[in-house]
């Protein structure tokens, strides 16, 4: 039985460039509906139809991909919640993060509330789906996994625990059609007059100090800090630093 899959992709930008291409994350949510669905998959983006990054989508197998078409500045949210409300699907798939303009990553859990759907964050695979039931395999961190069971119609994202996206080639890439529907503008309010600047690297938090009088504090303060209880391999043969791994996985419930 084929679900009705929805994979939601948008521009990306190169980290090194900056040039248009796609985005990582939404290609890992193509790959892993094109793994799910086959050519029954259907790609949706919300903005520029003419955008030459969009084909680098079609390039990984897709015969067609949808676009609603929208100014910049604009709010895809309302777009994308009333064409999902009227279509038939069951299952969409969005990367994790936007690589361009706001990038807040707030885009599918606002479209999950509007849907009313349950969302899943950090997806690595979707393993069966029967009955309408979806059983998933989440990512968490330091490589674990979780298995869920989720009942249809849910939403999820994916990241870099997705599968790795298939090479885009230029033949599919220009021979797939790019199909266009008309919809109703609603303009942002908060992006009508945006300031973007690059990131700035969140500030390290101090440790709490616990210490009864000001010394104490001070020596605390300026003290240097403890390594862990890490050790450090060398000269080792490959038998003894695959047991230190080893070990380490059983440690940390990788492996058990």
């Amino acid at each position: 039985m084929t679900i009705a899959t929805v994979a939601l992709v948008s521009i990306g930008a190169h980290p090194a460039s900056g040039r248009a291409r796609h985005a990582e994350h939404d290609a890992r949510a193509v790959e892993l509906g094109l793994q799910l669905a086959g050519d029954n998959l259907h790609v949706l983006h919300a903005g520029n139809p003419h955008e030459p990054a969009l084909r680098a989508y079609l390039g990984m197998g897709l015969s067609e991909l949808h676009v609603l078409e929208q100014p910049p500045g604009v709010d895809a949210l309302p777009a994308l919640t009333n064409y999902l409300r009227e279509s038939s699907v069951q299952l969409v798939l969005a990367g994790s993060q936007a690589e361009t303009g706001e990038g807040s990553g707030m885009l599918p859990y606002l479209l999950a509330e509007q849907l009313g759907w349950p969302l899943l964050v950090g997806i690595a695979q979707i393993e069966s789906i029967h009955n309408g039931v979806a059983l998933v395999l989440q990512a968490l961190p330091r490589g674990q996994r979780r298995r869920l069971r989720v009942r249809l119609p849910f939403m999820a994202t994916v990241d870099n625990a997705a599968p790795k996206p298939r090479q885009s080639a230029y033949g599919p890439a220009m021979r797939g059609e790019v199909n266009i529907d008309s919809v109703e503008v609603t303009v942002e309010e908060l992006s009508t007059s945006p300031l973007f600047q690059p990131a700035k690297p969140r500030p390290k938090r101090l440790k709490v100090i616990k210490a009864k009088s000001g010394a104490e504090r001070m020596k605390a303060a300026t003290a240097k800090a403890v390594g862990g209880s890490g050790q450090v391999l060398k000269d080792v043969t490959a038998e003894e630093g695959a047991q230190a791994i080893l070990k380490l996985f059983i440690e940390e419930g990788v492996v058990r």
